[in-house]
């Protein structure tokens, strides 16, 4: 299925090509291998098919990191030729089951899963995922887009659900602390104490917590847009991949969606895999690979304000 018409001169939604498929589909793996993959067929791929056929492909504790973000219940959603719909939250979360104990078998044990949601599936993920994991945190991100509503407050928050194994996990705060105003600096001496001064005023290098404001959602004029509808930020992927992963680790998204995680995963020197059902999703993700390469990698990440 081919996406989207014509674009606006400064609308830099990315969009595939004839040229840029018929070069593209060459590189995309087969989930319907039938057995089990080595790790090193798994590191820097994209597969086109069924996330959870993948998952059972994967040898055990073979991944460090899972990122995933399945369709959310009760919101009928198009996904290019697809269409997602489960209105019954016991039946969504039987349906969840199946990737959530694949994620359990396939996840190192010093890994972690972070799982997206929203309001309506938290009753359901919750319990669903501490019968398999522990459940250390839930972070919620400010999702600053869409329509509102006559007659409801607008949807403007989703969740992440941040799992582990166990309490022996990888988890590198330093790398994701943030920078905030500091309303009444301390002195000791008469220099700062645990802060910095400078010409915008007094700032301190403090611990991320669970409630992210910072983030845009990618939009048309974003180099990183494409025409996926549930589309994360770049810049979310990076704190995540950033806290809970090494250099060299291997990152797994079951719903890649237009390859958000293996853009970010490459950028920030981490192997990556992952699995999309709609080809031409799985192709922008091969498209943005390709352009992280072209910008040298390195995603431009610093600490927010």
């Amino acid at each position: 299925m081919v996406l989207g018409g014509p674009m606006a001169d400064r609308n830099r939604t990315l969009r595939l090509s004839g040229e840029d498929r018929d070069r593209l589909r060459p590189g995309l793996g087969n989930v319907g291998a039938g057995s089990f993959l080595s790790v090193e067929d798994l590191r820097d791929r994209v597969f086109h098919g069924d996330g959870l056929e993948l998952c059972r492909l994967i040898p055990d504790a073979s991944v460090n990191l899972i990122f995933a973000d399945p369709p959310y219940p009760a919101l009928r959603k198009q996904f290019g030729s697809r269409t997602f719909h489960i209105s019954d939250g016991q039946e969504y979360a039987a349906w969840l089951e199946g990737y959530i104990r694949e994620f359990r078998r396939i996840l190192a044990p010093d890994g972690s899963l972070y799982l997206c949601g929203d309001w309506r599936g938290g009753a359901y993920l919750h319990p669903l995922l501490e019968r398999h994991f522990l459940v250390q945190n839930r972070i919620t991100w400010e999702r600053e887009k869409g329509r509102g509503a006559r007659r409801n407050w607008k949807n403007s928050h989703e969740d992440i659900w941040f799992c582990t194994l166990g309490e022996d996990y990888y988890f590198d705060v330093d790398s994701v602390k943030s920078l905030r105003r500091v309303r009444a600096p301390y002195r000791e001496n008469g220099s700062p104490k645990d802060w910095s001064d400078g010409p915008e005023g007094a700032w301190r290098r403090t611990y991320p917590g669970n409630s992210w404001t910072d983030l845009t959602v990618p939009f048309w004029s974003m180099r990183e847009n494409t025409d996926h509808p549930t589309q994360k930020p770049e810049k979310l992927l990076a704190r995540i991949i950033l806290a809970s992963s090494r250099p060299g680790d291997l990152v797994f998204d079951p719903f890649m969606g237009s390859g958000t995680t293996a853009a970010a995963s490459r950028k920030l020197g981490r192997r990556f895999c992952g699995a999309e059902l709609e080809e031409e999703y799985a192709l922008l993700a091969l498209r943005r690979l390709e352009l992280a390469a072209e910008d040298g990698g390195g995603l431009r990440w610093r600490v927010s304000k």
